[in-house]
């Protein structure tokens, strides 16, 4: 753990590992029936990684969402020794770590303000 998340992590009720399946396409044909799309990533490392990451975030996003809607705050973070993460919690299995996140009830009085936003036309186009 960075040294700014040690703090954090270690007095967080819960701390979730959020993973990414390297062999998930291996899974399709019981998930996705529909088409060999077990071929689509069979051999291909590129779409191996990118949609394993993508959809890892994803799902991520999606817990955070819902321990929000029911009122915990979520602290995920990137600052963290990958290597030995994996090492830790994966030795052996297919899945390598995406991110980590807290997951408590901060501290009113170290929290600070909604940080800046960029305007919706900085950062969008619409076509």
């Amino acid at each position: 753990m960075a040294p700014g998340n040690q703090d954090k992590t270690r007095t967080a009720p819960v701390t979730a590992i959020i993973g990414m399946d390297m062999a998930f396409y291996d899974k399709l044909p019981q998930l996705f029936p529909h088409t060999d799309a077990r071929s689509w990533f069979a051999g291909n490392q590129a779409a191996i990684e990118t949609t394993a990451f993508r959809n890892s975030s994803l799902q991520g996003a999606y817990l955070m969402l819902a321990a929000r809607a029911v009122g915990p705050d979520c602290g995920p973070m990137s600052g963290f020794d990958v290597d030995k993460v994996n090492a830790s919690f994966f030795a052996g299995t297919d899945v390598k770590v995406n991110f980590i996140c807290n997951f408590g009830y901060g501290d009113a009085e170290k929290l600070f303000p909604r940080s800046p936003r960029l305007a919706f036309d900085d950062v969008c186009k619409i076509v």
